[in-house]
């Protein structure tokens, strides 16, 4: 359903466009990783993994389990709730890992919260947190790195900022692009594969960016 409901609602607020690398593929039981800029991009990019014919299973904050009908339709689809600081985040990494078990793709936002920023420019992602490098290294699952950009330009800022930005976004609808890189398998210590996840995570958005002539993606 989430994914039927970000195809037809991403849209309507933006001019979505998908590119890939030339050989890149969902393959099933795979990690996808894509850079988290916005509270809109979790749609962006489920509706441009649906133009790839693919419904992740999908890591995300818990909180999103108290919103009346989100949080019914998540628990209802499998989707993955994340208690941030807490060792139930631990208890995340097991539904995730059964998950690729079974075949499903599970999308990881691994800087694991928004930036700070105000403005609704574009920048790369930041720190990674460790939870994709240990669920690669426990699950042996390649991982597939997403760029997007453009989804600032819908909600960024303050609380009153990004309730202006989404009223606003049907009439200004802003242009949008993700970007799959080529799968990849991570290899050595955690510090070493999060920080492997991490490039290709950037050369992605910055393949995204630069589809929408952000001047970050020539400076990053």
């Amino acid at each position: 359903m989430l994914s039927r409901v970000a195809d037809a609602l991403v849209p309507t607020v933006g001019r979505l466009s998908v590119t890939a690398d030339p050989g890149a593929e969902l393959a099933p039981g795979s990690i996808v990783a894509a850079n988290h800029t916005s509270l809109a991009d979790p749609a962006i990019v489920v509706a441009a993994l649906h133009r790839f014919g693919a419904r992740p299973v999908i890591m995300a904050a818990a909180g999103l389990w108290h919103v009346p009908l989100l949080g019914r339709a998540l628990a209802r689809e499998g989707h993955i709730p994340v208690v941030r600081g807490d060792r139930r985040a631990a208890a995340a990494l097991d539904i995730a890992a059964e998950a690729l078990e079974r075949g499903r793709l599970v999308l990881i936002y691994a800087e694991g919260g928004l930036p700070r920023r105000r403005d609704a420019a574009e920048a790369a992602p930041g720190t990674f947190r460790s939870g994709l490098a240990r669920l690669s290294e426990r699950t042996g699952a390649p991982v597939i790195p997403m760029g997007q950009a453009g989804a600032r330009r819908i909600t960024s800022g303050s609380t009153a900022k990004q309730l202006v930005g989404l009223v606003t976004a049907p009439l200004r609808r802003p242009d949008l692009h993700v970007h799959m890189g080529t799968p990849l398998e991570l290899t050595g210590d955690r510090a070493v594969r999060t920080a492997q996840a991490r490039t290709a995570v950037t050369n992605a958005w910055r393949t995204a960016a630069a589809h929408l002539r952000e001047p970050a993606a020539l400076t990053a």
